[in-house]
């Protein structure tokens, strides 16, 4: 099953990826939860071209012999016995559920961190940026910090010694999340109610994309929903309504974000930014 993995994780992958994508488009065309703002076709030639920038980073750094996969991180951890769960000798079914569980707090824990950190808000912020949100909006994260969190998912699974069936079950698992609470669908209520129980639905995620900060500052899950009501930045509903509300950062309320160039070059706009109160409320910014 390893080698399996090694060899066909990427291809799976992308597979998972492009059906759910296409799965999420669809269901946005027939059920969409809000209109868009800016040209769907501007927005999405953007936002995936940011996705496809990203890729090709990580394919370069593989490339210049600097690998930097979780999968291959997991696989190097186990041939060598690195890690807690490589030396104990627990059921391949616990192991796989607890690295899955430790994953999830991870990820919640670095999306925290590129909130309340401002070097790493400065990269985040553009994916906060998109003024509409939508399926597309998932693959919307500036290619560096597409590579930090590979890293710091490294720096997770190899002293926990994950499973690398966990670990690739886990990054299926996140970019089918991330392409679902992202997506502009409109769940009846009870259904929603019913998920987010267990997992982030796309009303709950909608919140924390709002431009007021209190909603911002919440809704951190990708995946599993428990980590925001266990850690107390759970926010329900949005205060004006998932219809009334503002979706993005106030100072880039302006067809700005849509622009490929634009989006990159972001981050690197200006001092380092606060990522407090704000970066969500008061007077837009003129695009440049």
């Amino acid at each position: 099953m390893d080698g399996l993995i090694g060899q066909s994780d990427g291809a799976i992958r992308l597979a998972v990826f492009l059906s759910v994508f296409l799965v999420m488009a669809l269901i946005e065309l027939g059920w969409p939860k809000r209109p868009l703002h800016a040209s769907k076709r501007r927005r999405w030639l953007t936002n995936v071209g940011i996705s496809v920038t990203g890729s090709i980073v990580l394919r370069l750094m593989a490339m210049l012999a600097v690998p930097i996969a979780a999968v291959a991180a997991a696989l190097y951890a186990e041939q060598h016995q690195i890690g807690l769960l490589n030396h104990v000798a627990w059921p391949a079914w616990i192991k796989i559920v607890l690295a899955l569980l430790a994953l999830d707090l991870a990820i919640w824990v670095q999306h925290l961190a590129s909130h309340k950190i401002p070097l790493f808000w400065r990269l985040h912020k553009v994916h906060h940026a998109d003024r509409d949100i939508d399926v597309t909006t998932a693959v919307r994260f500036h290619p560096v910090e597409i590579a930090l969190s590979m890293l710091w998912k490294i720096v997770v699974v190899v002293p926990l010694g994950a499973p690398p069936l966990a670990v690739f079950l886990f990054e299926v698992i996140l970019n089918a999340c991330a392409m679902f609470n992202h997506a502009n669908i409109a769940l009846p209520a009870w259904l929603d109610g019913a998920l987010r129980v267990a997992i982030v639905t796309p009303d709950m995620h909608r919140v924390h994309h709002s431009v007021l900060w209190r909603e911002h500052d919440s809704n951190y899950g990708f995946n599993l929903s428990v980590w925001d009501r266990l850690f107390r930045t759970y926010t329900p509903q949005p205060e004006k309504g998932h219809q009334g509300m503002t979706v993005g950062l106030t100072p880039y309320q302006t067809a700005a974000p849509t622009r490929f160039g634009w989006s990159l070059l972001l981050p690197f706009r200006g001092s380092i930014p606060s990522p407090g109160p704000e970066q969500s409320s008061g007077p837009p910014s003129p695009a440049r």
